[in-house]
Parts: C-alpha cells; structure tokens; sequence
C-alpha cells in the first residue's frame, strides 16, 4: 500500500492501480463537496440526486460514496504482489518482510490516532482510538501476513472464511438484551463488542463507523485485492483476458451481494460481509475497465491527473488536518473568486482548491517525493 520513491519501482508499478487510486482519492480532496454546492446552487433535482450519492446512508444501504474507503483497500492488496512480492523474490526472508509488514500497519494506526486528535494531549475519554488510516493499517498488514505464508488457494478460503465466519457471528449473537442475529446499531454484536472493549469515545457514541470488531471482513477486502494483484501478474495469461476476468468476477461479487443482502444487509457502519461482496464487485469492474483502458489499450494522457494524486494519496489525505488549503487557495484566487460572485463563487473555490492541491502533489511527482509508511 505505501508508495514508492525511486522511478525504478514507480515504473514497475501498474499505471492503472495508480491512476484508479487517484480516482478515489479525488472524490474525497474535493470533488464530493463539488458536487454538493453544485446540488444547492442549481436546485437541479439531477445534482441532487448525485449529492445524495456522495453521502453515506445513516445505517443499512449503498450509496457510491460508500465505495471510497473499501476501494482503496482493495487497490492497497493490489499492490501486495509488486511490492511484498517483489521484496520475496529479491532474497529477503518471510520475517523480514512480514516485520516491515506490521511496521508499515501500526504507522498507519499511529497517524489514524493523531488524524482523529491531533497532537495536544487529551483525557483518555476524549479519544478516538478507530480511524479510517486505522482499519487501513490493520485490514493491510494482517492480510499481508496471510499472504506471505499462506499459499494462493488457501488465500481464497481465508477470503471466503473470514466473511462466512463474520456473517455467522453476527447471526448467532447480539448485545445483551437484543434478540439473536440483531442487526440494529445498537443491537449488533460488532458495536457491543466495541463497546465493552474500545476505550475513549465511539464516533456515533453506541457505534464507531470504523470499530474493532468489523475490521474481520475488512481483512478479506484487502485480500480480494490480493488474490486480484497475483492474477495480474501472471505473464502466461493474455492481458485481455484478464481484463474479462476481472470484470465477470465483478459481476459475479454482484449477484452474491445481492443474494447476501436478504439476510445480511449491505451495511458500511457494519462491513457486512454482503457489504465486502458489493464493493470487491464494483473495485473489479473498475479495476478491470481500468487496467484494459490504460494498461491494454495504451491511452495513459488523460489518467496523469490521476496519477499525481495516487502517488502520494496517504499525504494528501493527512494533509488535511495540518494544512489550511482554504487559506491557500483564498490567497492565490479570491480575486476571481470576487470576480465570479455568488452564487457560483463557492464552486469556483473549491475547484480553485482542489487545483492548488494537484499541483502541490504535482511538485512532489516531479521532485520524486512520495510518503513511505
């Protein structure tokens, strides 16, 4: 998942994984709240309908941006067999890799820590221990244990028996005073779990959107994408085919979702297992679309944009807490900010803002500076 530094592995790295990682990563440094202020300044019942697809559903449900984080836990387990892989073949042993593996995940939960409170000390009460960098870091470095020492068949029954073995749980139990199998906020055994265990507070107060618990099937996201990299590095198979591939296995994720969501219900809050089915369905079809698009056919110009966010998506992300983009971009284009007026003055910063962000990771692409965890 971490990104590269030299050229030499940026060049041995999938053009499209990079690309389709900017993609995500675009929706959340500025594209989303584009499409908000579009809705409210149009009135149009179309940019509503988008804007609504750029919120999360209060509990049961998919929306697209539901996708974001999976998606990008799914292309971090892409890159496990060009960068684990990779240091395998190089000569370095299971234990050393797997030791950069677990240091790599508890960095991730050490900056989810300080993304969620800063660095002023606060009680422990008022601390957020679950973050998104959090469930990153732990769903990227268990699955990249299993994938060092756990062959390419036993990866799939670990993927299927992970989600089986979540869905049965939930089924069996439920908080104390709940009825078996309760599925409710409250009621499930995933947020009694967090909060019996958990310390500090939970982001929804009964329920943190990014629990302890539920990080069981976020393991089998990221090895979805695992069990994806391993087939796109095959040199025996023909690209195209493997393009196909992606995309029927997409479509089958699908259907095995839906079928899911009957008795356990896409759920983000929850990371049902149904809700692992339909976003690895919808990371293959994009992967595929991507990957025949760019890396098949060869039209690479229009992905750069993507590209320079991809690079260095961990720093753009983190980026937020610690520099004020609002006060940059006001200081570069208030006069056309001005210049424009209400009420599209509110659209212009923020495409204003979110241009300014690309070229700052663009100067780092071209300085080859990209964040290593």
């Amino acid at each position: 998942m971490s990104d590269q530094s030299t050229k030499t592995a940026i060049d041995q790295r999938l053009y499209s994984l990079d690309a389709l990682r900017g993609f995500d990563m675009f929706w959340i440094i500025g594209a989303d709240e584009l499409l908000h202020e579009l809705a409210k300044v149009t009135g149009s019942p179309f940019w509503a309908a988008v804007s609504t697809q750029f919120t999360h559903p209060d509990w049961n449900g998919f929306h697209i941006y539901d996708l974001i984080f999976p998606l990008f836990i799914f292309l971090a387990g892409v890159s496990t067999p060009y960068s684990i892989g990779r240091s395998l073949a190089d000569g370095k042993t299971k234990q050393q890799v797997m030791l950069r593996v677990v240091k790599r995940g508890l960095i991730l939960v050490l900056l989810g820590l300080v993304y969620n409170n800063g660095l002023q000390l606060r009680p422990l009460s008022d601390i957020r221990f679950s973050s998104v960098l959090g469930r990153i870091g732990i769903a990227y470095m268990l699955a990249n244990i299993i994938y060092i020492y756990a062959k390419e068949k036993a990866q799939i029954f670990w993927f299927a028996g992970l989600l089986i073995g979540y869905w049965l749980i939930l089924k069996i139990t439920a908080a104390p005073g709940f009825p078996m199998g309760d599925l409710t906020m409250e009621g499930n055994f995933a947020s009694y779990v967090d909060r019996t265990l958990l310390p500090g507070k939970l982001s929804k107060g009964i329920h943190d959107t990014v629990g302890f618990f539920n990080n069981i099937p976020a393991i089998s996201t990221a090895l979805a994408g695992i069990i994806t990299g391993i087939y796109l590095k095959r040199p025996e198979i023909d690209k195209k085919k493997k393009a196909m591939m992606l995309a029927l296995f997409g479509v089958a994720s699908l259907l095995i979702a839906q079928l899911w969501n009957l008795d356990f219900p896409i759920n983000k809050n929850m990371w049902s297992s149904s809700f692992v089915m339909h976003t690895t369905g919808l990371s293959l079809l994009l992967m595929s679309m991507f990957y025949y698009i760019i890396d098949i056919l060869g039209y690479r110009k229009w992905a750069f944009f993507f590209k320079v966010i991809g690079m260095n998506s961990i720093l753009i992300y983190i980026s937020g807490k610690f520099i004020n983009w609002k006060y940059t971009t006001n200081g570069f284009f208030q006069w056309l900010i001005d210049w424009v007026g209400v009420p599209y003055n509110m659209i212009t910063m923020i495409v204003c803002m979110i241009l300014i962000k690309w070229i700052f990771l663009r100067f780092l692409y071209e300085k080859k500076i990209f964040l290593r965890v």
